[in-house]
């Protein structure tokens, strides 16, 4: 008899003891006891070295060396908006681009890229440094003053740049160093409507036809940068049940929350993401159906936004999924019934649970104000609050200022920041921040303090158009002069965007404040059920991600899907089909093919595998992640999951949760034969 899908998840993700591939797992506790009881095989140090330098960072996704001469590659989608940057006189995202040789590289401004080069465990010097018996708030500073601490000691032991990573929850305080590259140039993309192949429709689906992949190269010195690692290329790649490995930088999971966080999100923070979502993404869309112009501006933004928006409905539905959470419920009720009867335990975090289901009560009374007021939209205003904040936070003494404003260096970068300027685009940030603003004014009213500050009496279209295009704080000279001035001179100026920040500083750091002493309490007793946790799991169970290097592994695994089984591989020759299935004009040519994909259909091997799946687990960050096999070769690149994945958020079903990649052999084809790029694949291939 067959398993129901109800019964599918709670074998998945009920017991603590993990039972399928599961795990998006830090380089220093990678679960080799697992690997060989199921495969007879496990990665040795010299492995997890090599993979860990060929691994790179982008902002907001992954990628990986692939060439002795500094090639990089990633997803076209994490790369999209630099692509984007750089078309000036050309339209790269629609057109692609294939650099003929290395002077015809073009450099991406603002482009930096970060490769792990070590970490420290700072964990029990900062527990050392949390005062005893003190209050939630005292001890979360106190905990924030220690890793400030070594953060400055091991950047300058290092001489890297050093971030702070806190996993389990707060179990865990480490420091990660990374050398970072800041020239990077452009090297090869295809067309944007062959790396999206049926848009939004198809995206998180299974079977897909993406070919979201794009090559970068870091320099030095003006020359090609030489990684002492990089990931040689599989011309065999994959078949079914091959063994795989994704090393990435997975971007936030929340399975270490508590069904109280967890009923949260559901009930309370969602809702109104998807509404503000659904708005942005049906004003975005208007503008690229306007112009060819307004379609390039939005273009990047509105991909993230449609993006978001079928993820998060994902990750909305998982937590509605009434047989799902009762595995959840389970998983935590047996760990509460440990603490509970384990003396020790019970000091530590027996009313951890119920303190912070009664602070997400107190938090629910915040979290609309703090959604639409967000400004992630209007970069401008967000870099000029952030100042002013930093000043007022400076004048404070330094246990009475928020997280972010503590230290020294933490200011004097902020200022950096402001003294840089904006870098967005003018009318691609004028969109962003009209459709947030009708989502503000419609979600919080108009005569809300934030609505009515910016606004004054214009619509949200006039209002956004008036402060980015008056502004003058694209000019050095007014920056600087807010600077040598500070708070009298900005209280002072007449700049529209200065006027706003200013007026609304005091609004938004209240939120900020109140939100902040919440969330310290749900750290506190975060932290405390993460060292239960430990006591008595152990290091059996992986941390939440958090957008630091990880390695998954799993293989390439079909599942069930509509009475029979997922294909485990796409080919070309599903591309055409599709393609011709569905004709230019549908859904506004979501499945056309650009010109030359048409023409050079006949040079094409259409068997050569495409896209595949694999049951490794991952999450949004790992994008442009490359998938590996055990001879440390690349095999793929994720660019997806299927729509089964989302949940993966809170929890991992491993019977159906996929990763989607575009094959090693099909990136090679395409460079090959459409791309006229034969002298990429000679250097990816060594020759």
């Amino acid at each position: 008899m067959r398993l129901s899908l109800t019964a599918l998840l709670l074998t998945a993700i009920a017991a603590p003891t993990l039972r399928t591939d599961e795990g998006m797992w830090t380089f220093d506790n990678i679960p080799s006891g697992k690997l060989m009881e199921k495969y007879g095989w496990a990665p040795d140090k010299a492995w997890l070295d090599h993979v860990r330098m060929s691994s790179l960072r982008f902002p907001g996704g992954s990628g990986s060396f692939v060439s002795k001469d500094g090639l990089v590659l990633t997803n076209h989608h994490v790369g999209h908006n630099f692509i984007q940057s750089v078309s000036k006189d050309a339209n790269y995202v629609k057109d692609g681009f294939a650099a003929a040789s290395r002077d015809k590289e073009i450099k991406v401004p603002g482009l930096k890229l970060m490769m792990l080069q070590d970490t420290f465990n700072i964990t029990e010097e900062v527990e050392k440094a949390v005062p005893e018996k003190k209050k939630k708030k005292t001890a979360t500073r106190a905990r924030v003053a220690a890793v400030g601490n070594a953060l400055s000691v091991h950047t300058v032991k290092t001489g890297l740049i050093c971030e702070p990573v806190n996993l389990y929850q707060g179990g865990e305080f480490w420091i990660y160093a990374y050398k970072v590259f800041e020239d990077v140039r452009l090297v090869a993309c295809p067309e944007y409507q062959v790396a999206a192949f049926g848009k939004e429709d198809d995206n998180f689906t299974w079977p897909r036809h993406d070919l979201d992949f794009s090559l970068f190269r870091v320099y030095e010195n003006n020359k090609p940068y030489l990684p002492q690692h990089y990931l040689t290329w599989s011309t065999a790649g994959t078949k079914i049940g091959s063994l795989t490995f994704i090393s990435g930088h997975p971007g936030s999971t929340s399975r270490l929350n508590t069904i109280a966080q967890m009923n949260y999100d559901r009930d309370v923070r969602y809702p109104p993401v998807l509404k503000r979502l659904e708005t942005a993404s049906a004003q975005l869309r208007e503008i690229a159906r306007q112009s060819q112009e307004g379609e390039r501006q939005v273009s990047a933004q509105l991909m993230l936004t449609e993006n978001s928006l079928k993820a998060i409905t994902g990750y909305h539905k998982g937590l509605l999924d009434v047989d799902a959470m009762a595995g959840v419920q389970k998983a935590e009720n047996e760990l509460r019934s440990k603490v509970a009867a384990d003396p020790k335990l019970k000091v530590i975090a027996g009313e951890s649970w119920d303190k912070i289901e009664k602070t997400i009560a107190d938090l629910e009374k915040l979290t609309k104000d703090s959604q639409y007021t967000n400004l992630a939209s209007a970069p401008t205003l967000f870099l000029t609050l952030n100042y002013i904040r930093s000043l007022n936070e400076s004048a404070r003494s330094k246990d009475d200022r928020m997280a972010g404003y503590q230290t020294d260096s933490e200011l004097e970068k902020i200022k950096e920041n402001f003294l840089e300027g904006p870098k967005e685009d003018t009318a691609k940030e004028i969109a962003a921040f009209t459709a947030a603003l009708t989502a503000a004014q419609s979600g919080l009213g108009g005569s809300h303090t934030f609505v009515k500050t910016i606004l004054n009496g214009k619509t949200p279209a006039e209002a956004a158009k008036h402060l980015i295009e008056k502004t003058k704080l694209r000019d050095k000279s007014l920056r600087n002069s807010l600077v040598k001035g500070e708070l009298k001179s900005i209280a002072s100026s007449k700049d529209p965007m200065v006027e706003v920040a200013y007026k609304l500083e005091p609004y938004m750091t209240d939120i900020r404040r109140r939100n902040d002493d919440y969330n310290s309490v749900i750290a506190d007793n975060a932290a405390r059920i993460a060292k239960a946790r430990f006591d008595v799991y152990g290091h059996d169970v992986y941390p939440d991600a958090t957008f630091t290097l990880r390695l998954s592994y799993g293989s390439v695994e079909t599942y069930p899907m509509e009475g029979t089984l997922a294909q485990p591989y796409t080919t070309f020759a599903g591309l055409y089909d599709r393609a011709d299935s569905w004709g230019p004009e549908a859904r506004w040519g979501f499945w056309s093919l650009p010109q030359r994909w048409i023409e050079k259909r006949s040079r094409l091997n259409l068997s050569t595998p495409y896209n595949f799946i694999t049951n490794n687990d991952i999450t949004g960050g790992n994008s442009g992640s490359p998938i590996i096999d055990q001879k440390g070769e690349l095999v793929g690149l994720a660019f997806d999951g299927n729509i089964h994945s989302l949940p993966g958020t809170y929890y991992f079903n491993g019977k159906l949760n996929r990763t989607v990649g575009v094959d090693s052999r099909g990136i090679l084809e395409a460079l090959d034969k459409v791309m006229e790029a034969g002298h990429l694949v000679s250097e990816i291939l060594g020759k």
